[in-house]
């Protein structure tokens, strides 16, 4: 691909086109590229959060009484995720980006709008729907799977990949693009759900041809503004590793047939196989894994929680009010974490960030579990209050981690590595749902509760673990004095020998206890 066919983005070499930084005299067309791609990625983000939060309306009001259709339509969605994830994560670095970006918008509206059309059928009562029985339930898993198939391919493709082609060699445009990225996500999590449930609240029928007019129209506009982001920035251009098909396809007799069909299966076991093997010994695994035990909760406002709440005493309007603040505190961590970043390093900040999440937690749980018996709205207080102020922490970990990812795994596996780690958190959020499964009385909750914090607790050790091995230390010294490891034994005492270095003393302090 020549170098003229862009006007913003240049290189030299295949790593070097991929991670190029943008010239002084391009800086226009790189604010366009940005534009056009946040309001692609907003309006993908904005349909998947609506249906998301919709689809639980509308199961609700099509099965009054019963936690059952949800619980399978739910499992259904993450078990998709967590089987097929690594197969998406192939395709995604041998395909084309546009082809595979393109595929995921088309096929994911594709499915949201069937969806719309079969929940609009059960809610009035077509009967077409009555023939089914309990396979309209059955299509709308499917459905479901397809959607969350191509949400992941979406998300994994632009985030991880897109944004780290744009941004080049330069680490400030990286997470400037990270945290803007972030806060659209962020910003649609909040009012998407808000907008349907408010019409919703009005007619469900309305909220359905909503949901379905939005996710038809948007189409077009994603559909343009991607390829425009495509065809100014040439990287995003460049091949990517051929798919290998060394299995002939299927041709000949029946048992020669079916002896390729069960070749091509053992070849996707091993495939997905070798891609966990990859992913585990990846340098960049320990954080990825830490962010992802993070999925691992009940601390959140969403089903699970919610339910409680309401059992111990709290409003619909009490949970708004904390909902949006959460999502306040959420937003701002994608201010505060690049400009910490900007002064330290993202391994450095992301350590602050969790330990803030697990302070707050700790807090709001030993708050919550000192409480429980009496005071049981006051106890729920406790936990809203450590959730709401652990979200800074979160999300400011997660923008940390995403940047230590994005710079350390290399292009030709960044789709496999993300969607690995995509499995693994579908994986974690099914823990997380089958912990409420178990313990499903309110008065419960208390064990999910504990089993959160534990498992934020587990991601802050992994996590330092890697900023001990990486960086040699957890407690970072002021840089006029490195402290020497050995153990000085001298006179039978134990101490530490510190090395003192600055530009007015150089020198040994000896200290023995």
């Amino acid at each position: 691909m020549a170098a003229t066919t862009s006007p913003s983005l240049t290189g030299t070499t295949h790593h070097e086109e991929e991670r190029s930084e943008p010239s002084n005299a391009h800086l226009e067309d790189l604010s366009l590229i940005t534009r056009r791609l946040y309001v692609s990625h907003f309006l993908s983000t904005w349909n998947s959060r609506v249906f998301e939060f919709g689809a639980v309306l509308y199961l609700a009001k099509i099965y009054p009484g019963t936690l059952l259709p949800m619980s399978v339509y739910a499992l259904a969605r993450a078990a998709s995720a967590i089987l097929l994830s690594p197969v998406i994560g192939r395709y995604i670095d041998s395909a084309d980006r546009l082809h595979v970006v393109r595929l995921s918008i088309v096929f994911q509206r594709i499915a949201v709008s069937l969806s719309c059309l079969v929940f609009l059928s059960l809610i009035v009562n077509w009967r077409w729907t009555q023939y089914l029985g309990s396979g309209n339930l059955v299509i709308l898993a499917i459905l479901a799977c397809v959607e969350k198939l191509c949400s992941i391919m979406n998300l994994v493709s632009i985030e991880k990949d897109w944004v780290v082609v744009i941004a080049g060699e330069n680490e400030s445009n990286l997470t400037a693009l990270n945290s803007q990225m972030r806060r659209i996500d962020l910003i649609c999590k909040l009012a998407g759900p808000f907008a349907i449930a408010i019409i919703d609240g009005f007619s469900t029928q309305l909220a359905i041809l909503i949901n379905l007019g939005m996710n038809s129209v948007s189409i077009i506009i994603e559909y343009y503004t991607i390829a425009k982001v495509y065809n100014i920035v040439p990287a995003l251009q460049e091949p990517k590793m051929p798919p290998t098909n060394d299995i002939p396809p299927m041709e000949g007799p029946i048992n020669e047939r079916i002896l390729h069909f069960w070749k091509r299966l053992i070849r996707g076991i091993r495939s997905t196989f070798h891609e966990f093997n990859v992913y585990f010994h990846h340098q960049a695994f320990r954080p990825s894994l830490s962010n992802s035990l993070l999925y691992f909760t009940v601390l959140s406002f969403a089903g699970q929680m919610v339910t409680y709440l309401l059992s111990a005493g709290y409003t619909s309007l009490h949970i708004a009010i904390a909902r949006t603040l959460s999502v306040g505190f959420e937003i701002s961590a994608t201010w505060i974490a690049p400009l910490l970043m900007s002064h330290i390093t993202p391994i450095r900040t992301g350590i602050w960030f969790i330990n803030w999440q697990i302070i707050c937690l700790a807090v709001g749980v030993t708050w919550f579990w000192t409480t429980l018996g009496s005071k049981p709205f006051l106890a729920a207080s406790g936990i809203v209050a450590g959730t709401i102020l652990s979200r800074v922490g979160l999300w400011g970990f997660d923008l940390s981690v995403q940047v230590i990812i994005q710079q350390e795994v290399e292009s030709d596996i960044r789709g496999t590595f993300s969607a690995v780690e995509a499995a693994l958190q579908n994986l974690f959020e099914l823990f997380a749902f089958t912990s409420t499964i178990i313990f499903s009385k309110p008065e419960q909750f208390g064990w999910p509760v504990m089993m959160s914090f534990v498992a934020v607790a587990s991601s802050g050790v992994l996590y330092a673990s890697f900023v001990r091995m990486r960086r040699g230390h957890l407690l970072h010294l002021p840089p006029c004095i490195v402290r020497n490891t050995k153990m000085n034994t001298r006179a039978g005492g134990t101490g530490y020998e510190l090395i003192v270095q600055s530009p007015e003393v150089t020198g040994r302090l000896t200290m023995i206890s």
